[in-house]
C-alpha cells in the first residue's frame, strides 16, 4: 500500500450517533453523552491511537421526515437531544496535546461572527481546528429559522461562495503579519496600518468590518467538505483540505474519490490535495468468531426505525411509506443527493430493500462495517484503500466508547505492524499534522492564499 491509513473518529453530541438504537446496549456509554467526562475519555482513547481528528457533526433541525414527525428520532436518539459541538472543543483540546478538532457549522450566522468563532478556536486548542462547511439540508432547520422553504440545493452551494469569500477577506487579510505587534516601547497592541477593513457587498451578504481577532496559528482553519453531488463537489474541489465522503460498497466511494480528484484539478489544485476520508465502521476482536459474536448480537438488539428515520432525514424522502423488503428506487431530493445515489443509481451491482438499509444505517452508517480479527480488520481496511484511492476513514461507533477502545487496542498495532499506520504525531498545527511540510496556514493555488494582504483593498 502506497500510503498510510488517516483516521478519524466520526460522531455527534449526542446519546445517538449513527448507530442511534443501540444507545441502550448493554455497557454502551452514550446516555452520558452530555457528560465533560465522557468526552475527555474518548478524547484520551483516540490520541491513544494516534486519531487525526474527533469531528463532531451537528445540525440545527431534527429528523422528522420519517413518518412526518420526530417520533422515531426522539425514540431512537436519532441526533436529538443534542448538544452544541462548539461549546466542547477548549476543554477538550485542554485535555489533549496532539489531537485535532473538526466541527460542522452551517452557514447560520453573520460571517464576521463565525470568523471571530473560528479564530478563538483555533487560538485556544493552539491551531487544531477544522472546519466542515455544511451549506444545510434539514427542512427542519429552515422551519426553526423562520424561513419558509428550504434553499434549493444548488442556490446554497451560491451562498456558501459568497460566504467563503468573507470568512477567507477576515481570516487571510483583515490582519498582516505582525499586526498585532505587542509593543511595549509605544503602548501600543497592534498597528493600526497593518490592520485593514473588509468591505463585500453580493447578492447574499454584505459587510464592512475588520475581523475581530488577531490571526490564529491557522488564521484559516482546516477546511472540510463532505458535499459529493455534482455542485458539492466542485466546491470542494475548490475549497475544501479534507473531504468526507460515504457509501456502502467500494464501486460508489472510487466513483466519489476519482470525480472530487478531477474538480480538485478542475481549480488548478494536484489531485492530492484533498485528504478523502470515508465513513467506516470496526468491529474487531481477539478472533473472527468473538467478532461476530458481537456483530449478530448487535444486529439482534438493533430498531429498523432509527435507522431509517436517520437516512428519511438525510435523503428528505419518507422511508416509512415503503414496505421493509421493497427495493429503494431513486427520487429527486434537495436534501442530501448523494445519500440517494449511493443506495440507489451509484453502484449498478447493488440494490437495497428498506429492510436492509435499515440494518446498515444502524450499525455505523452509510459506510462499511469491518467485522473481524485485527489482522481481518486490517485487511479490510487495506483494500478499501486501494480500491477507492481514499486516504483514510472516518470511524464511527457502535457501542461507546467499547468500540474505539477495542480498535486502538487490537487494531492499530496491527496496521503499524504493517507500516500501514503512523507510530507517532506529527508536530504543529492540524494542518501541519495532516500535510507533514511544516505550513500551518493556506497556501497557494488554494483561493484562500490569494487573500493574504498584498498592499490591495480587501
Amino acid at each position: 500500500m502506497s500510503k498510510q491509513i488517516r483516521l478519524n473518529a466520526f460522531t455527534t453530541p449526542a446519546p445517538g450517533s449513527q448507530s442511534s438504537s443501540l444507545w441502550n446496549y448493554p455497557g454502551n456509554q452514550a446516555a452520558k453523552y452530555n457528560t465533560l467526562g465522557y468526552w475527555k475519555d474518548l478524547c484520551h482513547i483516540l490520541e491513544e491511537g494516534l486519531f487525526d481528528s474527533l469531528f463532531l457533526a451537528d445540525f440545527l433541525g431534527v429528523y422528522d421526515v420519517y413518518g412526518g414527525n420526530a417520533d422515531a428520532a426522539l425514540r431512537r436518539a436519532v441526533s436529538i437531544p443534542l448538544l452544541d459541538p462548539v461549546q466542547m472543543l477548549v476543554a477538550l483540546a485542554d485535555a489533549t496535546r496532539n489531537l485535532g478538532f473538526g466541527v460542522t457549522c452551517t452557514l447560520s450566522e453573520a460571517p464576521h461572527i463565525f470568523a471571530r468563532r473560528m479564530s478563538t478556536l483555533d487560538h485556544l486548542t493552539e491551531g487544531r481546528i477544522g472546519w466542515n462547511i455544511v451549506t444545510g439540508i434539514l427542512k427542519s432547520a429552515s422551519k426553526a429559522a423562520g424561513e419558509a422553504r428550504i434553499t434549493s440545493h444548488d442556490e446554497r452551494y451560491d451562498i456558501a461562495e459568497e460566504y467563503m469569500e468573507i470568512v477567507y477577506r477576515l481570516w487571510e487579510g483583515s490582519w498582516e503579519d505582525g499586526a498585532a505587534c505587542r509593543d511595549t516601547a509605544k503602548g501600543w497592541f497592534a498597528d493600526p496600518s497593518k490592520v485593514h477593513k473588509v468591505r463585500f457587498e453580493g447578492k447574499y451578504f454584505s459587510t464592512e468590518t475588520i475581523h475581530l481577532s488577531e490571526p490564529s496559528p491557522q488564521r484559516t482553519p482546516v477546511l472540510y467538505q463532505a458535499g459529493a453531488s455534482g455542485r458539492g463537489r466542485a466546491f470542494a474541489g475548490k475549497h475544501a483540505e479534507g473531504i468526507f465522503t460515504a457509501g456502502p460498497t467500494k464501486t460508489v466511494i472510487a466513483r466519489q474519490v476519482s470525480q472530487l480528484r478531477d474538480d480538485c484539478e478542475k481549480f488548478g489544485r494536484s489531485r492530492d490535495a484533498l485528504k478523502i476520508y470515508t465513513l467506516a465502521t470496526a468491529i474487531v476482536a481477539e478472533t473472527e468468531k468473538e467478532a461476530f459474536a458481537k456483530y449478530d448480537d448487535y444486529r439482534r438488539n438493533l430498531h429498523p426505525e432509527g435507522g431509517l428515520a436517520h437516512l428519511s432525514g438525510l435523503m428528505g424522502g419518507d422511508l416509512s411509506k415503503y414496505a421493509l423488503d421493497e427495493v429503494l428506487t431513486h427520487f429527486e431530493t434537495d436534501a442530501m443527493k448523494s445519500a440517494v445515489e449511493s443506495f440507489t443509481s451509484a453502484d449498478p451491482n447493488r440494490v437495497w430493500t428498506i429492510r436492509e438499509l435499515a440494518e446498515h444505517q444502524s450499525l455505523g452508517g452509510r459506510g462499511p462495517v469491518f467485522v473481524g480479527s485485527p489482522a481481518q480488520v486490517a485487511d479490510q481496511m487495506m483494500d478499501w484503500m486501494e480500491g477507492t484511492d481514499i486516504d483514510g476513514f472516518n470511524l464511527a461507533h457502535v457501542i461507546a466508547h467499547d468500540t474505539y477502545r477495542d480498535f486502538v487496542d487490537l487494531a492499530v498495532p496491527e496496521l503499524q505492524r504493517r507500516g500501514a499506520y503512523h507510530t507517532r504525531y506529527t508536530p504543529g498545527t492540524l494542518r501541519e499534522k495532516l500535510n507533514g511540510d511544516g505550513s500551518a496556514r493556506l497556501a497557494a493555488p488554494h483561493p484562500g492564499a490569494s487573500f493574504k494582504w498584498k498592499g490591495a483593498s480587501i
